[in-house]
């Protein structure tokens, strides 16, 4: 398993109460939807590049909507 990095983050109550709601809809853990969140921003502001100039999780780099495992 990936090690992941610990990070204790400070976040507007309001803020994070919306999170565990998306991340319910979306059958995740809040963790696991904050990483998809910053995951997402970075993909779309071309910073999580990897080799050849695809994102690190081999897709492109697009600026679409879609949600994970959805089509633009």
């Amino acid at each position: 398993m990936t090690r992941r990095k610990q990070y204790p983050l400070r976040i507007d109550p309001e803020i994070w109460a919306a999170v565990e709601r998306w991340a319910e809809d979306d059958m995740r853990s809040a963790n696991a939807q904050v990483e998809w969140i910053l995951r997402e921003a970075l993909r779309r502001a071309g910073r999580l590049l990897g080799h050849g100039g695809e994102n690190a999780d081999g897709g492109e780099n697009d600026t679409g909507n879609a949600s994970p495992g959805e089509k633009d």
